[in-house]
């Protein structure tokens, strides 16, 4: 019969081996790729000492190929809850210096657990993915802990959080998990995501590419908006998750942390005016304007990288987070494209799911025509962010800056969409169309009749702005509340968020919409 003493040192000898996962040479091997491990990963993002570990000494049930001889305590995964800043997260990071990380039966288990209690107590969920995929040798029962996975990060969407973050391969039916949660971050020559690599495509279809061009941080978060945000390194990153996450609730049935950072509420705003051209067709970055209204310093941009002709991201007003989505002249000329409606749409009903007020800068002259878009489906996808912007309950404002034509118009700025404020500067043009081409309509036989024509084509484009698209003609009959002094932005925007901060509506009882995806 064993004493204590020896009841206790097998304890410990049983922990030392478990916090080394798969045995010091493969963290050397980790390391040697420039990555940190599981644990390591978890030092940097929480709280020093508050990591509180779940199931470490769950090993795997499978013997088939030579399985029983590879067992290891944790199986591939390090799971649990830590703090960030004083606020819990659960967490699920996959170890690569244990069988690859691959996915086997009680992997995908412990992972499940930490989601279900994510869920349970109301905190954010960090996946932290650097996996081979699933694990061949378990078979089917590897492809059930994914189903498994799939769907609590679907029962968990809207209620809290989720965070994906790439620090490694992600790889086969491994990639859906990421794609279900509201944020995927990647690392430069460290993450990779494809459904299938570079060798099946050659294979298959003869194209040769590496891993990286296939599916590295570049090409998700610049080519296709599978990603959000990218990091030149690991540890750059997990800071960034920690700023992130001072920004969110953490969960649905929260407010967003106020966090003020002494900027006055009535700070003029005389740069904005400084950033707005004469010409208004000249464009100019949005981000100016929004850096001027917003916080000092609190803006934080997310798929920066992506659909550049819209830009969206969260920034604190008062302290307060609000959600931003902008037209940026400077691409396309801010119109509207099928990439750029994903984007808005999508960050729109994350901001609505979490109790963010969205704040909404229009400046752009429609959806972007052309037989491409037209075919890629520009009506579809368009409607995406009249649904959810249509769809949202949390406070709703909309400044409109300079252009705002047509069903662009509606999706920026339109009371009768469900915005609950809408404010202008005396700049802001609101028609159907631009002016030349409502004038080459409108007045088509009045200037092919005048004398001098070009005269004549001038005159009438003139008197169409001032009578159709001044934003008094507007704010006449009220889709406009109220026209505003530029230099006094912040102050404006403020005191219309305050206006509407207690607001509370309800939608039709539904099981749920049907957006047009």
């Amino acid at each position: 019969m064993s004493s204590n003493r020896e009841l206790i040192d097998r304890f410990k000898e049983k922990r030392a081996t478990a916090m080394v996962g798969g045995g010091e040479k493969r963290i050397e091997a980790q390391h040697e790729k420039g990555k940190l491990t599981a644990r390591e990963r978890l030092q940097t993002l929480f709280d020093e000492g508050s990591f509180v570990e779940h199931q470490t000494y769950v090993t795997s049930r499978s013997t088939d190929f030579g399985m029983d001889t590879k067992r290891f305590m944790g199986d591939g995964v390090v799971t649990g809850a830590g703090k960030v800043d004083g606020r819990q997260v659960f967490v699920g990071a996959q170890d690569f210096t244990v069988l690859g990380g691959s996915l086997g039966e009680m992997q995908a288990e412990r992972i499940a657990q930490a989601q279900e209690l994510a869920l349970k107590t109301g905190c954010p969920y960090i996946a932290v993915n650097d996996s081979g995929g699933a694990r061949i040798q378990e078979g089917v029962l590897s492809l059930h802990g994914y189903g498994k996975i799939f769907r609590n990060n679907t029962l968990a969407s809207g209620v809290v959080p989720q965070f994906s973050v790439i620090l490694g391969p992600c790889a086969g039916g491994a990639v859906y998990s990421p794609a279900i949660t509201d944020f995927i971050f990647m690392v430069d020559q460290v993450s990779n995501m494809y459904i299938t690599g570079p060798d099946v495509i050659k294979t298959v279809t003869g194209e040769e590419i590496s891993h990286a061009e296939l599916g590295g941080a570049a090409a998700h978060c610049r080519k296709s908006g599978v990603a959000h945000f990218q990091f030149a390194t690991e540890a750059d990153c997990m800071a960034f998750i920690r700023r992130l996450l001072s920004y969110l609730p953490a969960n649905n049935r929260e407010q967003p942390p106020v966090v003020p950072n002494g900027d006055p509420v009535d700070r003029p705003t005389p740069g904005i005016m400084t950033t707005l051209p004469d010409d208004e067709k000249q464009p100019y970055d949005v981000r100016d304007i929004i850096n001027e209204f917003a916080d000092t310093d609190s803006f934080i941009e997310v798929h920066e990288g992506y659909a550049k002709n819209v830009v969206v991201g969260f920034a604190r007003m008062a302290g307060r987070t609000i959600g931003i989505f902008a037209n940026q002249p400077k691409v396309f000329a801010a119109a509207l494209n099928i990439d750029a409606s994903d984007k808005a749409a999508r960050f729109i009903r994350f901001c609505d799911s979490f109790n963010i007020p969205i704040v909404s800068l229009a400046d752009v002259p429609g959806f972007l025509p052309g037989v491409a878009q037209e075919h890629g489906g520009i009506i579809r996808h368009g409607a995406k962010i009249l649904y959810a912007i249509a769809e949202a309950t949390v406070p709703k404002i909309a400044l409109i800056i300079r252009k705002a034509y047509g069903g662009a118009f509606i999706s920026m700025a339109s009371k009768a969409l469900g915005y609950d404020r809408v404010i202008s500067f005396p700049t802001s043009q609101i028609a159907v169309m631009g002016a030349e081409g409502a004038a080459n309509i409108i007045f088509r036989k009045d200037i092919k009749e005048a004398d001098d024509p070009a005269a004549k084509r001038t005159e009438k484009i003139d008197e169409f702005k001032e009578t159709v698209m001044n934003p008094f003609i507007a704010a006449g009959y009220g889709y406009v509340d109220d026209i505003i002094d530029p230099e006094y932005t912040r102050a404006e925007l403020i005191r219309s968020l305050e206006m509407v901060s207690r607001k509370r509506e309800e939608l039709p009882a539904k099981k749920h919409g049907n957006i047009p995806l």
